[in-house]
């Protein structure tokens, strides 16, 4: 019999060597899945504990600031896998290192949030967030509320306009209603134009309460944009992100004013988790022009005068997905809003006309 050592065949301790290393990446992979599978057990029987913190709102932000991780992981190997398929190897290089970069920065932009969304924390509270909504609570005849809200006119047919920069905004309370939980909600219609070219087309659903509070109920939020070249030019679809309703995927309503506005109080307008989440602060309201230095920032004087005798509101309005970007909306009585202030930027949106207030008459234009 003729028997020959490993060592005096080079290929069969090279098949012994590849051998070795496939069983023990195989003995990896399975200790890797025992692993993902108790810790998956292991959240699993979290589901139904008590968060670590007594802040639910702090749990919350955690929370999210995880799913943004695996977001910004999932987009950097869906961009991975699109610069595979180039052919070129100088475009494939520059593509990895746009994935790569995209993903540091979306990185630090999950901890930019989340340090935002603890910061509203402090000033919202570590409450859960679960409004009892009781449709008995909601007027359901917008033409006939039993006690509307001054700050927020919700009349049929109502009609506002506003200005800035190439923006057109308008805004039409139409006689049209949605039932949502079973509250009945009234159609707000909102179209933003942009040098003439639509922009945004949404529907905003507002429901009255009868203490006088104004909520918000969920919107249908279409954005286009017009692509030069298209003969003929049409505004296209791009998107419908922000859109949500209450009770759909658990998201939930919110109040977009107050029955009693006073300084201080904070709320959310919007609960639509990782997707709609704006929060507004009262400043004031109790605002004239000259009452505040602060507030009169980038205000049109006149505009002002016109609404305001020591009894308009102003809000502080940011959503917790935007980390850093603040607006001030101003409201006025019989008229509702009519300004919206961005301090940082330096701009301002404005009310031009409305068509159901004498005082809308001959407003002036930015």
């Amino acid at each position: 019999m003729n028997i020959r050592c490993l060592h005096d065949e080079p290929d069969a301790l090279d098949r012994a060597s590849k051998l070795h290393w496939s069983i023990l990446a195989i003995v990896v992979a399975v200790v890797l899945a025992l692993a993902a599978t108790v810790a998956f057990a292991r959240d699993d029987d979290d589901d139904d504990k008590e968060p670590r913190t007594s802040g639910f709102c702090s749990a919350t932000a955690g929370t999210l600031f995880t799913a943004c991780g695996f977001e910004a992981r999932d987009d950097f190997f869906v961009a991975k896998a699109k610069c595979i398929n180039l052919s070129d190897p100088r475009e494939r290089r520059e593509c990895l290192k746009e994935a790569r970069d995209a993903r540091l920065e979306a990185t630090q932009f999950c901890r930019t949030q989340l340090n935002w969304r603890r910061d509203a924390c402090a000033v919202l509270g570590e409450a859960r967030y679960d409004p009892k909504v009781d449709p008995a609570n909601f007027d359901s005849n917008f033409r006939n509320l039993s006690n509307p809200n001054p700050y927020f006119p919700l009349g049929i047919g109502n009609k506002w306009e506003f200005r800035g920069g190439s923006e057109l905004n308008i805004l039409e309370v139409v006689n049209e209603t949605k039932l949502i939980g079973g509250v009945t909600n009234v159609v707000v219609r909102d179209l933003v134009f942009d040098n003439g070219r639509l922009k945004e087309a949404t529907d905003d659903w507002y429901a009255a309460n009868r203490d006088g509070s104004t909520w918000y109920f969920g919107e249908e939020v279409k954005d286009f944009e017009s692509f030069d070249g298209d003969n003929p030019v049409r505004p296209e679809l791009v998107s419908i992100s922000g859109s949500f309703k209450h009770g759909r995927d658990r998201d939930k309503a919110g109040i977009i004013m107050p029955a009693n506005p006073r300084a201080g109080q904070a709320y959310l307008e919007e609960f639509s988790l990782g997707n709609a989440e704006d929060v507004s602060e009262i400043l004031s309201a109790s605002y004239s022009f000259g009452s505040d230095r602060e507030l009169d920032r980038f205000v049109p004087r006149e505009l002002v005068q016109r609404f305001c005798n020591r009894d308009c509101v102003v809000t502080k309005n940011y959503s917790l997905l935007e980390p850093g970007i603040v607006a001030r909306k101003y409201y006025a009585r019989g008229i509702g809003f009519f300004l919206e202030t961005k301090p940082d930027e330096g701009k301002a949106i404005q009310l031009v006309n409305c068509n159901f207030d004498q005082r809308c008459a001959a407003l002036p234009v930015p």
